[in-house]
């Protein structure tokens, strides 16, 4: 009787550690990338450094919104995107966005910041840079005295 107990617990022992080697191992799992990306750098940003660069991910199809501070009254304005691979990214929408006025509160003063914002689709899985300079355009104007990098990645 006592050997048939030490069977079947040396049966029962044999089969749990076979059942915990046999486990189907998991892998783990990408999140995918989002479809819409939103990115945006306000003046308090570049007051405290001119030059931003950003990175970001986007499913392919997907579209990235970037939004950045701006001010025409004081004579600069944003340059035109240059997206370094046109294959993977292309710019889909552009427009100035004028200072907000919240709902009962008196309306912003003359000559307030705003935002500019523009629209990219991704194209394609791929690596691409968006770069964005603020200047003064007439001749003689300051260039680049702003720069915004957007890296983005499309999977």
């Amino acid at each position: 009787m006592r050997s048939r107990l030490i069977l079947i617990c040396v049966i029962v022992a044999i089969s749990l550690g076979l059942l915990a080697c046999s486990s189907t191992p998991t892998t783990p799992t990408t999140p995918a990338a989002p479809s819409q990306v939103s990115v945006e750098a306000t003046c308090d940003d570049f007051a405290a450094n001119q030059h931003i660069s950003k990175e970001v991910t986007v499913a392919n199809g997907g579209s990235v919104t970037v939004t950045l501070c701006s001010n025409p009254t004081t004579g600069y304005s944003w340059d035109s995107p240059q997206i370094a691979d046109q294959t993977v990214l292309e710019q889909t929408d552009h427009k100035v966005v004028p200072p907000a006025q919240a709902s009962g509160v008196p309306p912003p003063p003359p000559g307030a910041a705003g935002e500019e914002e523009w629209t990219f689709k991704a194209l394609k899985n791929g690596q691409t840079t968006v770069s964005i300079e603020y200047s003064r355009p007439w001749e003689g104007g300051d260039k680049g005295t702003w720069t915004f990098e957007l890296t983005v990645v499309v999977k």
